[in-house]
């Protein structure tokens, strides 16, 4: 089966180490990461940022005052998905650095999970959804080569 179309927009803000994020993230491996996290023809912007572009966003759409990994903003799912993805580089490599495991790892669960968001999947809304969600991310991932990232999670 012939995975989804992706009209992609890889865009990377101010970041004062931005080396490390740009090798983890050439354009094929996100267009790969998110084309089987896709159900249908895309859209997508992803956006890397910093940590004052991130927790503006998060302030500003979600009343949060801090800087989270990923954010999500979809505008449709049909006839195609379309959306923005933004990535807090900071965020995301003080999590993966936690986590002990790599840069590019961490952004590949970050981008299926964004994409799983901008399709209306939703983790918060039930345990039983956030089950589902993490038990569809665990499955992509894992076609994708990567480990699964809830192993062990009780």
């Amino acid at each position: 089966m012939a995975l989804p179309a992706l009209s992609l927009s890889l865009q990377f803000g101010t970041l004062s180490d931005p080396a490390p994020h740009r090798a983890a993230l050439p354009r094929h491996f996100v267009t790969r990461c998110i084309r089987h996290a896709l159900a249908a023809d895309a859209e997508i912007t992803v956006r890397i940022v910093d940590t004052e572009e991130g927790q503006a966003l998060n302030n500003g759409y979600r009343q949060k005052d801090y800087a989270t990994n990923v954010l999500t903003f979809d505008y449709a799912v049909e006839p195609m998905v379309m959306a923005d993805l933004v990535l807090c580089a900071p965020v995301v490599a003080l999590e993966a650095r936690e986590m002990g495991i790599p840069l590019a790892q961490h952004y590949a669960h970050l981008l299926v999970h964004g994409c799983l968001h901008a399709q209306g999947w939703d983790h918060e809304t039930s345990e039983a959804d956030a089950d589902a969600m993490e038990a569809y991310e665990s499955e992509i991932l894992a076609g994708l080569g990567w480990p699964d990232p809830y192993a062990g999670k009780a």
